[in-house]
């Protein structure tokens, strides 16, 4: 199975209704796919959101990689030359990593497609289904607790709450949110880097004293402040989740020797793909850290990729795949069944992606 072609496109797909977090504001998806064909007809697909605000990835700068460089690297190889391949994709740029991580996914495809078994069944084939949290993003409390409660009505058991753009604000909408959806619910939220360490420390110590019963709270301080999430991580009473500043297997071992964090998460767009999750999966087995798999605002291919992985690994324990049932429409034919949280793993050889609807191509 030769790669003889590799094509470029666009997808946009409306959202249900804005996604706000600290960071921004999103009514729509736009991202871009990639598209790997090969000698035998077989496809494989790729996906890769612009998300400048936390990757530095526009929609400019993926296609550059691209054409520039990653489509070069692999046109006119063979697909069963897998792990030079994989390579290769991380080596031939620097950063990057959402462009690296739609072929990356997209020659996993292939593979799993040559050899006619599904990509969670080769790396490991822990299971079938998964069940997701869905995102509450940061309103005024009485709209975040409207959401949380339709969140509920869908069946949601897990929210994921968008706090931190006014933290004066922050307790009084995990009281709201609290108060609407009752004690049996769990909810995490998500600072997106808001906070300095001290500020974490006393806002989530508050939220437990209040009898918010926080799961755990997502990347509470900035990024690159390893020092500031472990203080955070040694002194609050809710658990912390390294999200942003998890980049690459290196960063995760990192945070796993320091007791930098509670848990890690893995997403696709942040490590390069499924070869760089794989790794930071291996270690946080080894240092029995449990992950978290999450995902950008992203359409089905690239979180159908992280759904295999997640299916694979039970070291992933925590699930936010919620991007699909966040937009308004699914372009995307095959690949997994998201049934609101229930999200079903499919056995076709590959990704199981079929085609994708309103595809435009750029090239």
């Amino acid at each position: 199975m030769k790669i003889t072609d590799v094509r470029i496109g666009k997808i946009s797909v409306p959202l249900r209704v804005p996604f706000k977090t600290a960071l921004r504001t999103v009514n729509s998806v736009e991202d871009v796919i990639v598209e790997i064909h090969t000698d035998t007809g077989a496809v494989g697909y790729g996906e890769a959101p612009p998300t400048g605000a936390v990757t530095g990835d526009t929609t400019g700068a993926i296609i550059g990689a691209l054409k520039d460089h990653i489509i070069k690297t692999i046109t006119g190889r063979d697909v069963d030359e897998f792990e030079d391949l994989l390579q290769a994709v991380q080596k031939c740029v620097v950063k990057n990593t959402s462009a690296k991580a739609a072929v990356d996914m997209a020659l996993w495809d292939l593979y799993g497609q040559l050899y006619k078994i599904p990509v969670y069944k080769m790396m490991g084939g822990a299971r079938k289904s998964i069940v997701t949290d869905i995102t509450i993003s940061v309103n005024d409390p009485e709209e975040m607790a409207r959401d949380a409660v339709n969140a509920i009505e869908r069946g949601y058991d897990c929210l994921k709450v968008k706090v931190g753009a006014n933290p004066a604000l922050d307790v009084a909408r995990l009281e709201a949110v609290r108060k609407a959806v009752g004690p049996d619910t769990c909810i995490r939220i998500d600072a997106n880097q808001a906070w300095s360490p001290k500020e974490a420390v006393r806002i989530l110590n508050n939220m437990q004293e209040k009898g918010l019963d926080i799961e755990f709270v997502e990347q509470p301080v900035k990024a690159h402040d390893f020092e500031g999430m472990k203080y955070v991580t040694e002194r609050s009473y809710v658990p912390v989740l390294a999200d942003e500043s998890v980049f690459s297997p290196e960063d995760a071992m990192k945070i796993m020797q320091m007791g930098a964090a509670d848990l890690v998460n893995i997403k696709l767009m942040k490590c390069g793909g499924l070869y760089n999750a794989l790794k930071i999966a291996s270690a946080a087995e080894v240092y029995g850290v449990e992950c978290m798999i999450g995902c950008m605002l992203e359409a089905k291919v690239s979180v159908n990729a992280a759904v295999h992985l997640a299916c694979a690994k039970n070291i992933i324990t925590k699930i936010d795949l919620d991007g699909p049932v966040l937009c308004s429409e699914d372009p995307v034919i095959g690949g997994a069944i998201f049934n609101e949280k229930e999200i079903t793993v499919s056995d076709e050889p590959g990704l199981g992606i079929k085609g994708i609807e309103g595809l435009v191509y750029l090239d």
